[in-house]
């Protein structure tokens, strides 16, 4: 099976669905990764958070943890992402050339607005996927409510989930470590729900077997 997993940023899928992904991995899929910007970017008083060659290192190094095959980046600016036909033609090309049969990306109600530019790409783009699911990469509420209806268990993963999260020390140093405390969290609580340690839960938007 041939997979691809998108984001917005660098991180995005590590958060989202690195388990996942892990998974497929030792499984022998094939798994490719897009990422649509370079990540870097500046708070309202123009002061940089984000420098995009640290942003880079930092993904390479976690995505060669989680063990995909291919990494494609885009050309777009952080917090500038839109429904295009340039982001359209960069999945399609992926997709049409790799023979995609899943697509993991971002829940299309996330409050991010590049998130919410990607997802809606990606439903375009791979509407003739036969498998496709939305992830969370986002702590922060929405106006509409995650669906949740597909898990996977990554009890064996969750190790090199963590792993990969902790590669991103730039961004953890900006948000206090949280995210290794919130992720782990919702990892056990997906897990509750369906009887294992550890789970990734997803939105799925369609299934064709």
């Amino acid at each position: 099976m041939n997979i691809l997993a998108v984001g917005a940023h660098f991180d995005d899928v590590e958060l989202g669905c690195s388990g996942t992904l892990a998974k497929h991995v030792e499984s022998r899929d094939k798994v490719f990764v897009y990422v649509a910007t370079n990540s870097e970017f500046s708070n309202h008083n123009n002061i940089q958070i984000r420098d995009k060659k640290v942003a880079l290192k930092e993904s390479e190094k976690a995505l060669k943890i989680i063990g995909i095959n291919k990494l494609f980046l885009g050309d777009f600016k952080t917090l500038e992402i839109e429904f295009n036909e340039a982001l359209n033609k960069d999945l399609i090309k992926i997709i049409e050339k790799y023979k995609i049969d899943l697509i993991y990306t971002h829940w299309s109600d996330d409050v991010h607005h590049d998130h919410r530019a990607v997802a809606r790409s990606s439903l375009h783009c791979g509407r003739h996927v036969k498998n496709l699911l939305c992830y969370r990469s986002n702590w922060y509420s929405s106006d509409k409510v995650f669906d949740a209806n597909y898990f996977v268990d990554i009890s064996n993963f969750w190790k090199i989930k963590k792993l990969a999260i902790k590669c991103h020390k730039s961004e953890l140093t900006r948000v206090y470590n949280k995210w290794l405390d919130f992720w782990e969290h919702e990892a056990k609580n997906n897990g509750l729900r369906i009887g294992v340690k550890y789970a990734e839960a997803f939105q799925l938007i369609k299934s064709v077997k």
